[in-house]
């Protein structure tokens, strides 16, 4: 690495996290991640010199599959080291269908196009003049492709809406651009859950069921729409030819959507950001050029893993993960900060019997069960691992089996004295993303 490309990881690095204000690590990970990063292993040497505490694992799952009556040859696995001189594998570098690892691919293109700190703005302007507590006038929503614009997104919004002293509005609200709330892809029912989140006497149900778990004190809105709701594609075609920008939101830090996504592994987060992206084959374009895995080894056609045809070959999926650890090392996080830990007990891994420290991506379709990550073992550091499950059964015994995968590895090696600072949670707190315009 030369002199002046440290400078500039370094700089990119502080750069970064002031911008979000994650705190700052006296060495930097951008600079210390080129000290030691990973080596994709050879296949030669997965084939020819196969370690055989890694031989056993597999073959140990093969058993324990054959033993649940599940019978499907296309099992595959790539396993090795952090420095690529232990490997073994099965079927490694044949593209399989890989559920929800496809998540791994929107993940590292993501932050390969806008980078961590990335945030998603939706303009929220008015026309027509405040009298009063009254907006005499529309409100107008124009979105930018926010994934993650929930109901805690739009009570904050309503009541920094209720802060400028508005409590009404007259004329209509109209939305437009790239905008989703909850998840849901419906433009017009987006703009209803919008309206609702806005006047807190119309609550009931989920939406105050999610109030309830905001911070105690959190105030309710109280902004009603007198007039319609307007979908329009553009604001040329509402007819609207002056408007007062009010206020600018921001979405969460992209690293922050993507720790969301992936330990729920959402699919309507991931085909949103997917979608921007230009679709699953631009993903994979991306993550091919990335990594230098050939792309028939990266076949998408979405971004979320929904459907057999999105196929990922074993071995691509771990180099996908060790390209998203460069990544976001250089910019100041780990791997932990974009996937779950088998610590949190959470979202997919919920009840899953992983090592401690484990950091992992699920994924589940009617056939498939798939994982891949990281675990982390004293004889011989970070573990790097990918492991697809094929055929029909219970899908609890493909859990089983990819869990004792990972505990035999452990049992052997042994779990480090202390966490790999490489693949530690970066603190973070969210704060106040709704900006009044000046």
């Amino acid at each position: 690495m030369t002199t002046w490309s440290l400078v500039g990881a370094l700089l990119l690095s502080v750069s970064t996290q002031v911008l979000d204000g994650r705190e700052v690590a006296a060495v930097p990970r951008s600079v210390m991640s080129y000290a030691n990063r990973p080596v994709l292993a050879s296949e030669e040497i997965a084939n020819n010199q196969s370690d055989p505490v890694v031989k056993q694992a597999i073959a140990t799952m093969l058993n324990d599959l054959k033993q649940a009556g599940l019978t499907n040859p296309d099992q595959g696995v790539w396993i090795q080291s952090h420095d690529g001189a232990i490997a073994s594998g099965r079927l490694s570098s044949r593209p399989l269908p890989s559920a929800s690892l496809t998540k791994n691919v929107t993940t590292l293109a993501a932050l390969q196009t806008w980078g961590s700190n990335h945030r998603f703005i939706t303009n929220i302007s008015t026309t027509g003049k405040l009298t009063g507590d009254t907006l005499k006038g529309d409100l107008i929503i124009e979105g930018s492709g926010d994934p993650f614009f929930v109901w805690e997104e739009a009570i904050g919004l309503g009541n920094k809406l209720n802060q400028l002293g508005i409590k009404r509005i007259q004329g209509n609200l109209i939305v437009t651009g790239r905008f989703s709330m909850n998840f849901e892809p419906d433009l017009q029912e987006s703009a209803n859950f919008l309206r609702l989140a806005f006047d807190s006497s119309q609550w009931q149900g989920e939406v105050a069921e999610q109030y309830a778990t905001m911070p105690a004190g959190t105030a309710k809105p109280q902004l009603v729409i007198l007039g319609n709701v307007r979908i329009v594609p553009n604001l040329a075609v509402a007819n609207i030819s002056t408007s007062n920008l009010l206020i600018r939101h921001a979405s969460l830090p992209l690293w922050q959507i993507l720790k969301r996504m992936n330990t729920f592994s959402n699919n309507e987060m991931s085909e949103t950001l997917a979608t921007q992206m230009g679709g699953g084959k631009q993903v994979a374009a991306i993550a091919a050029n990335a990594t230098g895995i050939p792309i028939s080894e990266i076949r998408l056609i979405n971004g979320s893993g929904l459907g057999q045809a999105n196929q990922i070959s074993p071995r691509a999926t771990v180099a996908i993960l060790m390209a998203i650890h460069n990544r976001a090392q250089v910019e100041g996080l780990t791997l932990a900060d974009l996937y779950p830990s088998s610590n949190c007990n959470c979202g997919t891994i919920e009840g899953r019997k992983m090592p401690k420290g484990a950091i992992v991506k699920t994924g589940t379709l009617s056939d498939v069960s798939s994982l891949s990550g990281v675990v982390q073992t004293q004889e011989h550091g970070a573990i790097w691992f990918a492991i697809v499950n094929r055929g029909d059964g219970d899908i609890d015994a493909f859990h089983r089996s990819q869990d004792r995968v990972l505990q035999t590895l452990v049992a052997k090696w042994g779990l480090p004295k202390l966490p790999n600072a490489s693949f530690v949670e970066t603190p973070w707190k969210d704060s106040d993303r709704n900006e009044i315009a000046k």
